[in-house]
């Protein structure tokens, strides 16, 4: 069976999204009174009291840019949080914001949508990826909460 690895946004992108997010907005951090924000950046929720930011997101446009795809309309952008100041990033335990109800969307390696599949039980997200990654022309799938649609984080070809 193959591990699939969540990608959070890493640390260049962060130094970016800390100052002037993906929609050219000054970045204005909080401090996150109740928790339970789900962070981007570590791939875990916020405790009360963590200086966190939202943030708008491209995760698609970046991607495209390190690899010279083009997503056309596919570029999106959407909320994110990321912690305010620098973090050690993911601790690399399983598969984070694992919950019901999650989107797992495909691209190609031009940056177009293949489809995706909507994931109803937690532990049918392995399953989601191995069958998304069957298919040659996926590189890479985002996973979204489908309450939002926000962007949680990305899986790459194993």
């Amino acid at each position: 069976m193959t591990t699939y690895t969540a990608r959070p946004v890493g640390p260049p992108v962060l130094k970016e999204l800390r100052s002037v997010d993906d929609a050219g907005r000054r970045t204005v951090p909080l401090t996150d009174e109740e928790g339970g924000a789900p962070l981007r950046c570590c791939l875990r929720r916020s405790v009360p009291g963590e200086r966190i930011a939202l943030v708008s997101y491209a995760p698609l446009r970046r991607w495209a840019a390190r690899t010279g795809a083009d997503p056309g309309a596919y570029d999106e952008q959407g909320p994110v949080f990321i912690h305010a100041e620098e973090c050690p990033g993911p601790d690399g335990g399983g598969l984070p914001f694992a919950g019901a109800h999650r989107t797992v969307r495909r691209y190609s390696a031009e940056g177009r949508i293949l489809g995706g599949r909507l994931v109803e039980a937690a532990g049918d997200l392995e399953a989601a990826f191995a069958e998304a990654f069957a298919d040659p022309e996926v590189a890479l799938v985002h996973v979204r909460a489908v309450e939002y649609g926000c962007f949680l984080y990305e899986v790459r070809r194993p």
